[in-house]
């Protein structure tokens, strides 16, 4: 398959340029130019299309008043860790897209393989795809968690093309990329990484989800402030946001929801890092409360509600 052509797009004004510029020739704003996939002018097949065999994403339909659309909760599945669940407003979502991002080691790729063996334990067919570790190392920490005879598929690749190809002919209920920012697409020649490909190829992966009701959970990097990388558009297209959060020298972590159309997004879930992998803390209160034999001068208790859940915490 040819490679389609690609232009530089001002992300301050919107100029375009055959190559890359360190300064717009428009507005003169520096390194604002961004890779992306021109447009064909014989208005050929758009390249957010969906791919062959997969169904439309919506029949053409006229237009409906609100009170003539019939509205129905949207049916939830339970991963099987309820910390987990109580973020994602009750379980995953069939189609739904999650991003989730945390400081490298803290658990990300840890939390979402338990998660696959539990649902696949359920008899959900799950798959994980991975672009920063072989599958020798998954395998090696799978047996460290200790799920014995897991299961769960995995395919280490990083080619966008060739993960939607395993998507069409596995169809799994769920399946995890691990990370976005390492998967590429044969359309772009920047690498790996970059604001265009990630864009792309997230926005590729969106558009699967919806049209196969596979459930997408993407794994993110952040920066040195904590915020998720690359465009800020990915956690537009995305349905959920959660943020892994916690101190590394501490055992403790915590799962925020900062943006969820499934649910609320006042919720958080605490897990403790164990030998065994991440356990749900049932009683976070403990956590935040010192454990003293006598009163100690200066401290007091406060009673704090998030979510729909009291935490005691000692100042």
């Amino acid at each position: 398959m040819a490679k389609e052509k690609t232009q530089y797009v001002c992300n301050a004004c919107g100029a375009t340029s055959p190559r890359w510029l360190g300064k717009c020739p428009s507005c003169g704003a520096w390194n604002s130019l961004i890779e992306s996939v021109s447009e064909s002018a014989s208005g050929g097949k758009n390249r957010l299309s969906a791919p062959q065999g997969y169904a439309g994403l919506a029949n053409a339909q006229p237009v409906t008043p609100l009170s003539a659309i019939e509205a129905t909760d949207v049916a939830r599945t339970p991963s099987g860790i309820d910390e987990l669940d109580r973020v994602l407003g009750g379980g995953i979502v069939e189609g739904g897209v999650v991003l989730i991002g945390g400081d490298p080691g803290i658990g990300k790729s840890t939390l979402l393989l338990q998660a696959l063996d539990a649902l696949h334990r359920k008899g959900l067919p799950t798959l994980y795809v991975t672009g920063e570790e072989s599958g020798a190392q998954i395998a090696l920490r799978s047996r460290r968690l200790g799920l014995d005879n897991s299961q769960v598929q995995v395919l280490a690749e990083i080619q966008l093309e060739k993960i939607l190809a395993t998507l069409e002919a596995n169809q799994p209920a769920v399946v995890v990329i691990d990370s976005i920012q390492t998967v590429y697409s044969d359309q772009l020649s920047s690498a790996p990484g970059s604001v265009a490909q990630v864009r792309e190829c997230a926005a590729h992966l969106t558009r699967a989800a919806k049209t196969t009701g596979i459930c997408v959970v993407l794994i993110g990097h952040v920066t040195k402030e904590g915020a998720l990388a690359g465009p800020r558009v990915l956690e537009h297209m995305v349905d959920t946001v959660l943020y892994f959060e916690g101190d590394t020298h501490s055992n403790f972590r915590l799962v925020r929801a900062i943006k969820n159309r499934f649910g609320a997004v006042n919720e958080i879930g605490v897990f403790a890092m164990t030998e065994k992998g991440l356990k749900g803390v049932t009683n976070p209160s403990a956590i935040f409360l010192s454990q003293h034999s006598e009163p100690v001068p200066g401290s007091c208790v406060l009673v704090t509600l998030e979510g729909t859940r009291p935490m005691l915490v000692e100042i």
